[in-house]
């Protein structure tokens, strides 16, 4: 669903004040860089931060190796991380390990609708991310056989009244007009699984465990150096690099090493209609408007399986915080499930629409869409760590975003440079910043900044 989240800003302050002791002049440049030390707490490693000189320079403290990375660990096995994992062993990274708590493609990645639209970002910062990675699904489609891609046309749907349509499958109370001609869809769970069948292929394997914090060491210069990601089982798994791509519980981040990592689930119901002729010989998408009778705003993507997906059922729970957490009612995969009053909504919306919707959908379901307080992914390398990058945040576009994603942070660890500009997307643009003016005590702030 295209469904916004409220925006969000200033959790945590507290802790990110402790966390940074000199702020940022703008979001992707600053004057800081980390100290060796990181401090023992009940949230995990905090690393301090420090003033150098007053020069403005990039918060990046990787270096690009001549030597491709050792030991790789994906936090998260949904679309992300399996397209991150997929690309690094095309790269020539063979000893990767997804980390995944539940199973492959058990939340979005799995139960999203997979519309794809690469011209839905034009004039944003999310422009290329929207192009690119719509070529790329299609190239993904071929090379790794995902017979569930295709082109489809979008149509905007009217509710209430019966009117002109272009499908004839509308039948009931609506009429609709062509949207966009050049979109596409694609089942996320099919993708999502044959990148991962396509990275073990080549040396890549999966892990069920969840993860619980990441181990550090003495780095290079004045960084600390990853070496391994925590277990809530007490093992550690050793690694070079780790690449959290946990969607919505990449928040956690913020308790592993103080950076401010905030994010809220999305949490919304979806509903899968099988054995539908007419999603195989009409495939049509559907943006359906504002329907007042149900309060319901539709999204219908049929599928060439003879399914039908629909989101847009209205009444998502924003999700954030301790919910997220341990002991919170939504702190695993398995715990997000459909609303019984949004699934009623939503089927007899549907119903309503087409015959095809004159009886109750097959599957009935719910997950999160990760969304950061401005609405953008957070991708970058994590500044305070060496090797330790996130690539989380994707909003309502991570099934689009996934093939370009994961290739921007394959070339980020492989080769030190991403093929797209990530300023827009930096893991530092939550970090507080300064006004520039006051009293400083040794680089710190003190007293009121004016």
């Amino acid at each position: 669903s295209l469904e916004r989240s409220g925006t969000r800003r200033g959790r945590c302050k507290t802790r990110a004040v402790a966390f940074f002791r000199v702020m940022l002049a703008s979001h992707t440049f600053g004057s800081i860089r980390p100290t060796r030390s990181f401090t023992a707490t009940s949230a995990g490693f905090r690393p301090k931060l420090r003033a150098t000189a007053p020069a403005r320079r990039s918060l990046r403290v990787i270096m690009a190796s001549a030597d491709k990375p050792g030991k790789v660990v994906v936090i998260g096995g949904g679309i992300v991380g399996a397209s991150i994992a997929y690309q690094l062993t095309e790269k020539g990274v063979t000893d990767v390990t997804i980390l995944e708590r539940a199973s492959i493609a058990a939340s979005s990645g799995g139960k999203g609708g997979g519309f794809l639209a690469g011209g839905w970002g034009d004039g944003s910062v999310t422009q290329e991310l929207h192009r690119r990675s719509f070529q790329l699904h299609e190239e993904f489609a071929g090379n790794l056989g995902v017979e569930s891609y295709r082109k489809i046309k979008t149509l905007s749907v009217s509710p209430g009244r019966k009117g002109a349509n272009v499908a004839s499958w509308l039948d009931g109370k609506v009429s609709s007009r062509l949207m966009d001609p050049d979109t596409a869809q694609v089942s996320p769970y099919e993708l999502t699984t044959k990148m991962v069948a396509a990275a073990e292929a080549k040396g890549a394997k999966v892990v069920i465990g969840t993860a619980a914090g990441v181990q550090t060491e003495a780095g290079s210069g004045e960084a600390e150096k990853l070496s391994g990601v925590k277990l809530e089982s007490g093992e550690v798994l050793e690694c070079d690099t780790a690449i959290v791509a946990m969607g919505v519980w990449s928040t956690l981040l913020e308790d592993w090493i103080g950076l401010p990592t905030p994010m809220e689930g999305v949490k919304s119901t979806s509903l899968v209609y099988q054995n539908v002729e007419a999603a195989i010989d009409e495939p049509y998408a559907l943006f359906c408007g504002e329907d007042h009778r149900h309060n319901t705003h539709l999204e219908v993507y049929p599928r060439n399986t003879g399914e039908i997906y629909i989101c847009g059922c209205g009444g998502s729970d924003y999700v954030r915080g301790d919910r997220l957490r341990k002991g919170g009612d939504c702190e695993d995969p398995s715990q997000i499930v459909a609303d019984p009053k949004r699934v009623a909504a939503a089927s007899a919306a549907f119903g309503s629409y087409t015959s095809a919707g004159d009886r109750p959908p097959d599957i009935v379901q719910a997950c999160m869409r990760p969304c950061p307080p401005d609405a953008l992914p957070i991708m970058g390398d994590v500044p305070g760590v060496e090797n330790l990058y996130i690539c989380a945040g994707h909003n309502c576009w991570g099934i689009l975003w996934a093939p370009i994603s994961g290739r921007v942070m394959a070339e980020l660890v492989v080769d030190g440079k991403p093929s797209v500009n990530l300023a827009a997307f930096s893991p530092t643009r939550f970090m507080p910043r300064a006004t520039g003016r006051g009293r400083k005590r040794t680089g710190t702030a003190v007293g009121e900044q004016w």
